[in-house]
């Protein structure tokens, strides 16, 4: 039976050819395509994600691992709507108005399809009709980041033009970035803070009940 301890290892070794080629095993073998994602990708990705919070791993060691899970996620993508197996939920996420900072956004992003999430990446400088717009296209999370404490304010306007639409009640928000802290997430009304990018998959998951 396929080695599914091997494909995370070398997941989190960060190397995407043998990653490829022991997803592909595994399906030749007949593993169940959510054994794969789950015992696979996923469990290498979380270890991935605790090395990162605990300074183990840097942002380039982070960046390899998402690539390799990338390689694996390629040849597992057709497979899973055709097993029926669904994404734990959609995350919109975006940097937001003002805001042309992406590095952080982008770890968020590996973290989240790490754990499983459909994620819709609206890029930088985000502006606040356009989240709105994803919730409108099925997004159960929006994720903000800011890097500057000028463009911060983007998230209150953001959360204010969510509940203009009438979409706000329709979605969990989930904000980040070095100068957000809990105590601003509180004051906007934003349902979830993330300190780091692991802090962010895992605060969504809860966001959604699922952790």
């Amino acid at each position: 039976m396929a080695d599914l301890s091997a494909l995370a290892e070398n997941l989190i070794n960060g190397k995407a050819r043998e990653v490829k080629e022991l997803t592909q095993k595994a399906i030749d073998e007949g593993v169940p395509v959510a054994r794969i994602l789950n015992d696979g990708l996923i469990k290498g990705m979380s270890v991935v994600g605790e090395k990162f919070k605990n300074n183990e791993f840097y942002v380039p060691e982070v960046l390899i691992a998402a690539r390799a899970m990338h390689a694996g996620m390629d040849i597992l993508k057709p497979l899973l709507s055709s097993s029926g197996v669904q994404p734990i939920g959609k995350v919109a996420i975006g940097t937001v108005k003002g805001d042309l900072h992406d590095i952080g956004k982008n770890l968020v992003v590996m973290m989240l399809e790490g754990a499983g999430f459909e994620v819709m990446d609206l890029g930088i400088d985000v502006p606040p009709e356009k989240f709105v717009e994803a919730v409108k296209q099925g997004a159960n999370i929006i994720a903000m980041s800011a890097l500057l404490t000028t463009t911060m304010t983007a998230m209150k306007t953001t959360l204010e033009a969510l509940k203009e639409a009438g979409v706000r009640d329709k979605v969990k928000t989930l904000i980040g970035g070095a100068p957000v802290t809990q105590n601003y997430a509180n004051e906007i009304g934003a349902d979830g803070y993330a300190r780091d990018a692991t802090s962010g998959a895992d605060k969504a998951r809860e966001l959604l009940g699922v952790a």
